[in-house]
């Protein structure tokens, strides 16, 4: 039986700990993950998910959630639980010398290294256009995501999925290449990464969500990028909540309507043209396209971005 320390902290983290959980030949014998935080207007401190899990399985597995795993008592913490593998998945820390020696760290990355190291993997890809990405299992070293590859699994990207759909979707491919990587550990050659095609994935900020109606198939990139956080929204607050694609070619004036439909708005781009169907005004509830149209009194022709 492989002895195992976990260290993860959202979703995307929670599946692979759960197929680490249900494997018999995988004793999980401690998780790290990230305090708990205040949520919400009423600052509510919430566990993270991969806590939630372990807590509503009530197993008797130690969870420790460090603000550091610099201090020298959480690597003692770590040596004197003997793992064979330490499991790193999106946790938020990096992992200092001392325990990456104190046993083989691998580390479960959104992408197929050595592009988008980094924090947002996901989002880069579909901020590209991507076709495929995947899951890379890494032997972690100190560097940001350079350690040598051991696997990868590759997934199809569709059309028109959004950040939380292929999050499911890795989150599931990275479950599955853990436990493979871990129970062939012992016959995988290490691959060195190739540094000239490496590529990064930022931190994403809020202010990363602000987009003008200049180019249809950039503002599309985005909603699916950052759908639900942090969202698309014009300069003056306007939430864009649910929309599509229609043309990716065609010149009109930025935010000129062009049809009023049942409940959706079509509008110009200076390059094609989006199909807006839900909105958000600043500080109201969400609403169809064609509800904030008609109480704006927007007929067709108007220029969203001047007459809202």
């Amino acid at each position: 039986m492989k002895k195992v320390i976990f260290m993860g902290t959202p979703d995307y983290a929670g599946v692979i700990l759960e197929e680490l959980l249900g494997d018999s030949d995988i004793d999980v014998c401690a998780v790290f993950t990230q305090p708990d935080k205040p949520v919400g207007r009423k600052q509510i401190l919430t566990p993270p998910y991969v806590k939630k899990i372990l807590l509503e399985k009530k197993n008797n597995i130690k969870i420790y959630q460090p603000n550091s795993l610099k201090d020298k008592s959480i690597i003692n913490i770590i040596n004197k639980l003997t793992p064979d593998f330490i499991i790193v998945a999106a946790y938020g820390q990096i992992l200092p010398k001392d325990i990456l020696q104190i046993a083989p760290c691998i580390n479960l990355h959104a992408s197929l290294l050595p592009n988008y190291r980094g924090a947002s993997p996901i989002q880069a890809t579909l901020l590209n256009d991507d076709e495929i990405t995947g899951i890379t299992a890494m032997l972690m070293n100190e560097g940001l995501d350079t350690g040598d590859i051991l696997a990868y699994s590759v997934v199809k990207i569709d059309k028109d999925m959004i950040v939380g759909e292929l999050f499911e979707r890795l989150s599931l491919s990275a479950a599955k290449l853990c436990i493979t990587t871990l129970k062939e550990f012992e016959k995988i050659k290490p691959l060195e990464q190739f540094g000239a095609l490496k590529s990064y994935s930022k931190k994403i900020k809020k202010s990363d969500g602000e987009i003008s109606f200049d180019n249809a198939k950039d503002i599309y990139k985005k909603y699916k990028a950052y759908t639900p956080w942090p969202g698309i929204y014009l300069k003056n607050g306007l939430k864009i909540k649910k929309m599509s694609l229609l043309e990716n070619v065609g010149t009109f004036k930025e935010g000129e309507i062009l049809e009023i439909n049942d409940s959706d708005v079509t509008i110009g781009c200076k390059i094609g043209t989006i199909v807006l169907h839900r909105i958000q005004p600043p500080s109201k509830r969400d609403m169809s396209a064609k509800e904030y149209i008609t109480g704006k009194r927007l007929k067709i022709g108007d220029r969203l971005i001047i007459n809202n």
